[in-house]
């Protein structure tokens, strides 16, 4: 597509809806380099600044609710979104009025449920993760969460791959959305790592190698995946084709890591296309 013909189809465009991160690692500061990197022209609804960088988070300050409401429909009124992603949503009123607004403009979504950090600590309060579960998910497209955030989601524990795969089938089955269930803290130190996805009704595996010594680069990464996959769906791709190129790019940004500082190294957006090493195929039993 030529970017300067106005004649044919309009560029794509996605939007992500989170906060801040002025490290640069995540927030919408990953989701619009991602989009970036597939080719897709990024907006955005911030719902929270956040003073951090690579080894920590001194503060969050929210963007006051009906802020985001009016970033979202200002966009919106203007710009044909084909798709977004929401991360960081902060409290219970930004999460309320995010779904209110999700609803009211038919607004494709990718829930990225960010609930627990990766040190393990809450970033919602219980009253704000209730509503992610009976506002915000059942209108998504897709879920993306970790296995902390499915145990929240659930209320109950997860351990490996049988119950990452009933998991999967749970959420589906409980919120009628196709999920992406990340396997990333589990650490089973295999030679692959491998997420759950469920759709239609469906368990499937979405495997790639998995990376040693990346760990510290690892900063980011969900929120990647989560627009990687609403960049790869702005683009029109089939669901099965989106998830491929969506675990690629999270492998070729660990593996591609750029160093910002000494020893703080960064995802980056790969130059080399790692989408023949990913695989996504039937998971056994049900």
């Amino acid at each position: 597509m030529s970017r300067n013909n106005r004649e044919i189809e309009l560029y794509p465009t996605a939007l992500t809806i989170a906060g801040s991160d002025s490290g640069g690692g995540a927030g919408i500061e990953a989701d619009l380099r991602t989009f970036n990197a597939f080719g897709v022209y990024g907006c955005v609804a911030l719902t929270a600044v956040t003073s951090q960088n690579p080894l920590e988070v001194r503060r969050v300050d929210p963007v006051p609710a009906e802020g985001v409401r009016c970033q979202i429909e200002t966009v919106m009124d203007r710009i044909p979104v084909r798709f977004a992603k929401s991360g960081m949503l902060c409290n219970a009123e930004i999460v309320e009025t995010v779904a209110e607004v999700v609803e009211e403009r038919g607004l494709r979504l990718i829930c990225d449920p960010v609930m627990v950090s990766t040190s393990g600590a809450r970033l919602l309060s219980e009253e704000a993760v209730e509503l992610v579960r009976e506002r915000l998910i059942p209108l998504a497209d897709w879920i993306t969460p970790n296995i902390p955030e499915a145990e929240l989601l659930l209320g109950r524990r997860l351990s490996g791959p049988d119950d990452f795969r009933r998991a999967a089938l749970e959420c589906h089955e409980r919120w009628g959305v196709s999920v992406l269930l990340k396997t990333g803290h589990a650490r089973n130190g295999g030679k692959s790592a491998v997420d759950f996805v469920c759709r239609e009704g469906r368990v499937y595996r979405l495997g790639s190698p998995r990376l040693s010594g990346v760990e510290t680069a690892s900063h980011g990464t969900g929120c990647t995946l989560s627009s990687a996959l609403a960049a790869a769906f702005a683009l029109e791709l089939s669901w099965e084709q989106a998830l491929c190129e969506a675990k690629a790019f999270v492998l070729g940004s660990l593996r591609e890591a750029v160093m910002i500082a000494p020893k703080i190294p960064a995802m980056y957006p790969p130059v080399e296309d790692s989408v023949g090493e990913v695989r996504l195929e039937p998971a056994e039993g049900r």
